[in-house]
C-alpha cells in the first residue's frame, strides 16, 4: 500500500549510512511466515503494533518522551487524527515472537486503558495497513516505543517496511540511533 513510507525509510537509512538491505518477496499472513520467507528468526521480527492509551495526562506524556520528533524533517503531511485530550497513539515496537502487554502499557502511563488502533486509525497514522507497519513513526501524533528485548537478541531487526512484499533487514546498532526510541517492557 504504501510505497511513499517505504522510500522515506529507504531514504533515511541511505542518509544516516545505516547497514540495511532490502528484501522482495510473497506476502505472508503471519510473522511466522515472513520469517521464513526473509530467512530470520522470530525473535529478529520488529513486530509494530498501532496503540491507544485513554486517561493520561500531558505531564506524564512529556515525562516519558524527552525527545520528541526525532524524524521531524521525514513527517508526513497529513497530522489527522490528532492527539486527543487525555489520550495518546503509541507505535509499540517488540520482538515478533512476543505478544504485546497491553496493560503494561496503561501502567507505564498511568492511563485508564490502552487498546489496539482500529484499521482506520493505523492507515492514517502509519499510512499502511495491518502487517506492513514498519518500526518507524512519521506522523507527530504516533510515539514509538520499542521493548528493549528486540534490542538486546539480535544483531539485526527484520521488518515490512510500508509493504506487505517487502522487508528491510536493519542493523540493530543503526535502528537505535536513528530512532531514538524510548524503551519501555511491555513484552511477553
Amino acid at each position: 500500500m504504501s510505497e511513499q513510507i517505504f522510500n522515506k525509510i529507504h531514504e533515511l537509512l541511505s542518509k544516516n549510512e545505516a547497514k540495511f538491505r532490502v528484501i522482495e518477496h510473497e506476502s505472508a499472513r503471519t510473522s511466522e511466515e515472513v520469517a521464513k520467507i526473509r530467512g530470520t528468526k522470530m525473535s529478529q521480527g520488529a513486530k509494530a503494533l498501532v496503540c491507544s492509551i485513554k486517561g493520561i495526562s500531558e505531564e506524564k506524556f512529556r515525562q516519558i518522551f524527552k525527545d520528541e520528533n526525532v524524524l521531524d524533517g521525514y513527517l508526513l503531511d497529513d497530522e489527522k487524527p490528532a492527539m486527543k485530550a487525555d489520550k495518546i497513539y503509541l507505535l509499540a515496537v517488540l520482538p515478533a515472537d512476543e505478544q504485546a502487554d497491553l496493560d503494561a502499557l496503561t501502567q507505564k502511563f498511568d492511563g485508564k486503558r490502552a487498546s489496539l488502533a482500529s484499521p482506520d486509525e493505523v492507515t492514517a497514522l502509519a499510512d499502511c495497513v495491518f502487517g506492513s507497519v514498519p518500526p518507524f513513526s512519521f506522523h507527530k501524533n504516533l510515539h514509538i516505543v520499542v521493548d528493549e528485548r528486540l534490542l538486546q537478541r539480535n544483531d539485526e531487526i527484520a521488518f515490512n517496511a510500508g509493504l506487505l512484499d517487502r522487508s528491510i533487514i536493519l542493523n540493530t546498532k543503526d535502528y537505535t540511533k536513528i530512532v531514538r526510541p524510548t524503551l519501555i517492557n511491555f513484552a511477553e
